[in-house]
């Protein structure tokens, strides 16, 4: 893969249409239609993207066969154009008023057909269907196009396409052309079907305005291993970011339209007061409660020391935590916490009393002046029902709160779930001054709702206003804007005037924290022009058609508002322009005509959101997405080692020991040995390895059990006897860290923690630019959470047996475990296979590796690999062992006894060892067994160890025939906890090369 050299990062994460392309066939034979060409063209041109999906079918069958053609595209994308070209005949779709196209569509409604053409199918993505009878041999050429201005959300613009073609295609591809004139700064990509393979395939050019990303794979590198199917599933995602300054933002003209982005860098934000209002009725019972707590203990932390606040919660009655505002101090903040942590769901829903009760809050305040001036004031609410105690008209209750508020205050309204009217939430909100939001129903509600407050945490400047001379420009869209917020960015486009002059100024002025501020902006109208000359990376007129899409989405927010007289010339010209510029809007609908002998026409609509059932959304996230940022290590599952009697081999290289207790485990991939090792002091400043039991193949759980029965039968057996061939074999119990030692590539350190007291600092490199830290829960012998932090790129990784969060630039994106998932950025690559092994790399940084165990003593893992690269500074719990660890040789009168030097102390060590040996063969087949010298015979491997050992496999694999004995089901004696280094315990085993 190509990739350009990283740029400064403003994070402008541009969201592109996402492509779904199925096609179904009538009958079993899965290939009779068959797509031998898939191509998407997007030309983004200064945010504004322009998409063409092509796909090609002929039908291979001798009778007719149906093909369906599916594209998703964003929900604030507009459709413009839609065609089928059969047999060389054009059948268009045409796009007309609304009402011109009902009597055909409630005809067919009537008939049973589906007749709508475009569904919500998710949270930001409508999907586009079309069915078509194909005679034989015949060939059908579907084209769709679709326009959307690319909205900046938490400094990120995001371009999403999905792919789904659900066979091989002979011709596929993808070209997303890219032109800022400001500069790209920053570009990344990110796959959920993308293995090493389909790398290849991809290539990313850029200069300092333009990049091109490609996507072409052969009909090789689509296949799925051994067999025949496609392995293009999932979302390819491409973010990029351009150059900001502190100015009046960028003016842009092209063909006599200009647009004007505004988003100043360096501002300082503004102190805020915010109450959040808390639905705590029946319905929030159970597991929308316990996020909404989760989440709002988040937000408290971050509020900064500036910020005031209070919290009410309201069922059938309200009741405010504070009677006034309070600062963001750390005590007020955990006091908050402990309040959030008691919140309960029960009763009825009395939502004008809360908010009535949040304004009275922030009106008393101002009027004692408690308000710090020049601060912003914001009320959250959050609820998941329709009002149902006290006032529950929705339209007496939005104005009681649009009179109260008075304009002095920002109100935003998250509707929790389907079972809330969207469209009361959203006129309330849009009433005063703020805006609507769903929060959907899922394992990631919390991170939704924080990412919500992240969009308002920072505001930058109030009252915005943009001023252009009156001679210059003409037909302005809305050029007045409330609050201006760090991470989002303000769109203004309008129509030059045909005697404009030739250079164009602009005023934008706004209040700063105790301050008001003016930027001003000229620029040379031809000179700007010229910029837009490439026809290779432009539409013709596109800032024409960005001016309309902007205007039209504006009217359509604004008539949500307006009284019914207003209301009718706010439409009239939204659907003017509409048809004007043939887009699907609300107020227009396409219809696509069918060749004779089928249905003559169906209709196209685009959903609304208040419109939106339950049925028509996926309500489960794509928890699918990663980015790379930075090298990070890569945590893994492991299970136990089996261990039997085996000569002694030579120790590898130094690795350091640290204070929980740790089982460390070489791995050879030939044979291997496995000496038994307890690391204890034997005075303050020494610890000894000694010994604990007799290393046989014997489960500890086995041992374990047997040692009690004796001691209750006052039997005096040794309990060092080889255990006999038919005692079952324990689960695996996989050790919960497996390093890899500096200068082994072979070798491995397994590491069993055995206590430790809160969040661990397992390692901390500053050169390295990497920190990992953890809680281990001692009980389940499994971390409960392991978070991995990079300076460059700033970026964090926190892992849980649930799910990965990652968060960057304070926004949050959620991933499943076992989903594929490919991501290349300037500094790091994040890559997760369907064994669920998350690896974060980068080509001078170590790798890790970080995998959900869901076998016995399920939890998470860790893995690290390329040690050697970390530097002198390397720290933590596990990073002392990549530090002046030296291993002496062995004692004279026992070879079996060495010296470990650790940061300068020396330890006695004791070793015993194991070997097994499992072959390669084997594994690929997807069975093994393997041979215990200590049993004598054969034993199967479970799918769990088996599963493990394909990934230990691919984490270090080499040309041996062996794999690591830590992954059978036979454990080594249960070792006792014994003081060492620091804050936690280790035990140790070493697993070494023979």
């Amino acid at each position: 893969m190509k990739t350009s050299a990283p740029g400064r990062t403003c994070s402008i994460a541009m969201v592109l249409l996402s492509l779904l392309a199925v096609l179904h066939t009538s009958t079993p034979q899965k290939n009779d239609i068959d797509i031998y060409s898939l191509t998407v063209d997007s030309r983004v041109s200064s945010r504004f993207a322009h998409t063409v999906v092509t796909s090609r079918v002929v039908n291979k069958a001798n009778v007719v066969q149906e093909a369906t053609f599916q594209v998703e595209l964003p929900k604030r994308a507009f459709i413009t154009n839609f065609s089928m070209i059969i047999d060389g005949v054009t059948y268009p779709g045409n796009i007309k008023e609304k009402a011109a196209a009902q009597e055909q569509y409630s005809t067919a409604v009537a008939r049973g057909e589906s007749a709508g053409l475009i569904k919500a199918t998710g949270r930001k993505m409508e999907q586009f269907q079309v069915s078509v009878n194909v005679a034989p041999s015949a060939k059908v050429t579907f084209e769709l196009v679709y326009e959307e201005l690319l909205k900046r959300h938490l400094e990120v613009y995001e371009l999403l396409l999905k792919i789904q073609p659900q066979q091989l295609v002979k011709h596929l591809q993808m070209d997303i052309h890219i032109f800022e004139p400001q500069g790209i700064s920053f570009l990344e990509t990110e796959s959920t079907f993308m293995t090493n393979e389909l790398a290849d395939a991809l290539t990313i050019s850029r200069n300092k305005t333009k990049a091109h990303i490609r996507f072409k794979p052969t009909l090789s590198q689509q296949k799925s291993p051994g067999q025949e199917d496609t392995v293009l599933n999932g979302n390819f995602i491409i973010r990029y970011d351009v150059n900001r300054t502190l100015s009046g933002g960028s003016i842009q003209i092209e063909n006599g339209y200009f647009v004007h982005y505004f988003a100043p860098e360096g501002l300082p934000t503004i102190p805020k007061n915010v109450i959040f209002v808390i639905d705590k009725s029946g319905s929030m019972l159970g597991r929308k409660i316990q996020q909404t707590r989760e989440a709002l203990i988040k937000i408290l932390d971050d509020l900064s020391p500036r910020d005031q606040f209070n919290l009410i919660s309201f069922s059938g009655d309200a009741t405010q935590w504070k009677p006034l505002l309070v600062p963001a101090s750390a005590e007020d903040v955990n006091q908050a916490r402990r309040y959030v942590a008691g919140i309960q769901a029960q009763g009825g829903t009395n939502i004008n009393d809360a908010m009535l009760m949040a304004v009275q809050l922030l009106s008393n305040a101002n009027r004692q002046e408690l308000l710090p001036a020049g601060s912003v004031s914001l009320i959250i609410l959050l609820t998941d029902g329709d009002p149902t105690v006290g006032e529950t008209n929705p339209a007496r209750i939005q104005k009681n709160v649009q009179e109260a508020i008075a304009g002095q205050y920002s109100l935003f309204c998250l509707g929790f779930g389907f079972d809330v009217s969207y469209a009361f939430l959203e006129k309330l909100a849009l009433d005063n001054g703020g805006l609507a939001r769903r929060i959907y129903e899922d394992s990631d509600s919390a991170l939704q709702l924080q990412d919500f407050y992240q969009e308002v945490a920072n505001p930058l400047l109030t009252a915005v206003t943009f001023e252009y001379p009156s001679n210059a420009v003409e037909e302005v869209s809305q050029d007045n804007f409330r609050l201006l917020f760090k991470g989002s960015e303000i769109v203004v486009a309008g129509k030059l005037q045909d005697q404009s002059p030739d250079v164009l100024s602009a005023k934008v002025r706004g209040h700063l924290h105790m301050q008001n501020i003016t930027f001003q902006t000229e620029i040379r109208v031809a000179e700007k022009e010229e910029e837009f000359q490439s026809p290779k990376y432009i539409f013709h007129s596109f800032m024409e058609r960005l001016w309309a899409y902007l205007t039209i989405q504006q009217l359509l927010e604004k008539m949500i508002l307006a009284s019914d007289a207003e209301k009718q010339a706010l439409e009239t010209r939204a659907l003017n322009l509409s048809l004007q510029y043939s887009f699907v809007t609300p107020l227009t609908s396409m219809v696509v005509t069918k060749p004779e002998g089928e249905e003559r026409s169906e209709v196209a609509e685009k959903p609304v959101e208040t419109e939106n059932k339950r049925k028509h959304f996926h309500l489960g996230l794509p928890l699918s997405r990663f980015h790379t940022m930075g090298d990070r290590r890569s945590r893994l599952t492991a299970g136990p080692s089996g261990k039997a009697p085996g000569n002694p081999g030579r120790i590898g290289p130094q690795g350091p020991v640290h204070s929980p207790s740790h089982r460390l485990t070489y791995h050879g991939v030939r044979d291997l040995l496995l000496p038994d090792m307890l690391l204890a002091p034997s005075t303050p400043d020494e610890v000894d390895l000694r010994i604990k039991a007799r290393v046989s193949a014997i489960p500890s759980d086995t041992m374990t059990q047997r040692h009690q029965e004796r001691k209750h039968s006052g039997s005096s057996e040794d309990t060092s006897q080889p255990a006999k061939t038919d005692s079952p074999p324990a689960p695996i119990q996989a050790p919960p860290v497996i390093l890899t030692l500096p200068g082994q590539s072979v070798n491995h350190l397994c590491v069993d923690i055995k206590h430790s007291q809160g969040p661990m600092n397992l390692l901390s490199d500053p050169d390295q630019g990497v920190e990992v830290t953890g809680q281990y829960e001692t009980e389940k012998a499994q971390f409960s959470w392991i978070e991995v932090t990079f300076k460059n790129p700033q970026l964090q990784v926190r892992a849980s047996p649930e799910h990965v969060v990652v968060t960057r630039n304070r926004r949050n994106s959620a991933y499943k475990w076992k989903e594929t998932l490919f991501s290349v950025t300037p500094g790091l690559n994040m890559t997760m296979d369907k064994a669920g092994l998350l690896l974060l790399s980068s080509p001078d940084k170590v790798t890790i590796g970080l995998l959900p165990w869901d076998g016995p003593g399920e939890g998470l893992r860790l893995l690290l690999r390329d040690t050697d690269r970390f530097s002198s500074h390397v720290g933590g719990t596990l990073g002392q062992f990549y530090q002046g660890v030296l291993w002496g040789p062995p004692a004279a009168a026992d070879d079996s006894r060495r010296t470990l030097s650790v940061q300068g102390r020396d330890y006695s060590a004791t070793r015993m060892s194991a070997h097994h040996r499992v072959k390669r063969p084997a594994l690929e087949m997807g069975e093994a067994e393997m041979r215990s010298p200590a049993h004598g015979g054969r034993k199967r491997l479970s799918p769990g160890a088996l599963s493990l050992m394909r990934v230990l496999q691919a984490w270090a694999p080499g040309p041996g025939s062996a794999l690591p004995s830590m992954l059978w089901g036979w454990a080594p004696p249960r070792l006792h906890s014994i003081p060492c280094i620091g804050e936690a315990h280790l035990n140790i085993h070493l697993l070494l090369k023979k």
